[in-house]
This record gives C-alpha cells, structure tokens and sequence, in this order.
C-alpha cells in the first residue's frame, strides 16, 4: 500500500493539506484512514467508487469500506445519494473534514490565548504540572480568570514571578470581598490614597508648625 502510494507521488501532483497533515493523529484517523482521505481530496471525480480507490492505491476492498465507514462514523465524510438526469449515484462530501480543521485552527489560536499561556509568557517559561494544578484549583474555587490575570500582573508588578504570590494576592482580594478586576483596581486606588496620605503626614514640618502657633 505505502509503496503504491509513493508510486502516485513520484508520477504525478499530488496536494496534501498542510492542516490535514499536521493534525490527522488529532482527528483520530489510522494511517490508511489518511492515505485514502488523500486520495479522495485529489480525485476530481467525487463519484463513490470503493473499486477504483481499491485499484489504484492497492488496499483491499473490504478494507476501503470498512475505512469509509469509519471516515463517515467520524464525522470526517458523508456519501451523499445525487440524481443526476435521473440517475441516482452516491458521491463522496468532505465538507465535515473542512469544517473539522478549520475548528482544529480556531480552537489551538484560543489555546495561545489562554489563562496557562497567559502565566507561561509572563514567567518566560513552562509552567510545571504542579502550577497547571494550583491554577485549575483557583478556577475551581470561582476565582475568574480576569481576576487570576490581574493578580498576575500585580506579581510581575512587584517583579515576583511565582505563582504562591499570586495565590496570597488573591486570597488576600477574597477575604476584602474583591470579586472582580473592577473592585481590585478600586482597592488599589484605596491604597495608593491611603500611602500617598501617610507619606505627606511624615513630610509635614511640625517642628516648624509648633513655632510659628
């Protein structure tokens, strides 16, 4: 089979997605699976022909159909029954597997973006399974992720790239009832007033204030 394959590459053009390549095993699809999903990409004709597809890439019948079987079982294919004048033929649909790798792109461009990406990037580095833990313990607990991103930045802030730090902010925001990235900004603002305060009572010239009473 995969020597008859070679034959098909070496004498003429064969197109194999990129997408299809890089993400077959994650469509959960055997080897021959693929092999015949390459062929059905590049055969112009979308006419069901288990004979033809069992001819020209030498794999047994029984095993073509069982494989479509499984394509269709899949999501991947469906044979479609078309009358064309008059004529009822089955032809072969790969619109789901379109639809399934375009998803496959959309969802890994989501996963960039997400709350383990987001830390990953922040500390320059992979997070360790126990910290991919202690982050799904605080999404467990209800904390939102907004809330878990800005706790983040308060520790790289403060330049602290460890997640026990981030874990005391967020406790600390719990136990003031901060809910969200708008209270945390409100508490912060509190406290910048608050310090700003402390600091102008320390400067003030009492010494000088006592004389001139």
């Amino acid at each position: 089979m995969v020597e008859k394959f070679v034959d098909i590459l070496k004498n003429g053009t064969v197109t194999i997605p990129r997408l299809l390549l890089n993400n077959y095993a994650n469509l959960k699809i055997s080897d021959k699976e693929f092999i015949i999903l390459i062929y059905l990409l590049n055969d112009i004709d979308t006419v069901y022909n288990p004979s033809k597809i069992s001819k020209v890439l030498n794999i047994n019948i029984s095993d073509v159909l069982s494989s479509i079987s499984s394509l269709e079982e899949l999501g991947i294919l469906q044979i479609e029954i078309r009358k064309i004048d008059k004529k009822s033929e089955e032809h072969v649909i790969l619109d789901n597997l379109y639809k399934k790798l375009a998803y496959i792109t959309v969802n890994e461009e989501e996963k960039s973006s997400d709350i383990y990406s987001i830390f990953e990037k922040e500390f320059g580095r992979t997070l360790s399974p126990m910290e991919y833990e202690i982050i799904s313990k605080w999404l467990d607990e209800k904390f939102s992720e907004s809330l878990i991103v800005e706790a983040l930045k308060e520790a790289v802030f403060n330049n602290v790239s460890s997640l026990n730090y981030v874990d005391r902010i967020l406790r600390d925001w719990k136990k003031k009832g901060i809910k969200s990235v708008n209270d945390a900004l409100k508490e912060k603002e509190k406290f910048v007033a608050k310090k700003q305060t402390k600091e102008q009572i320390f400067e003030y010239d009492w010494l000088n204030e006592t004389k001139n009473s």
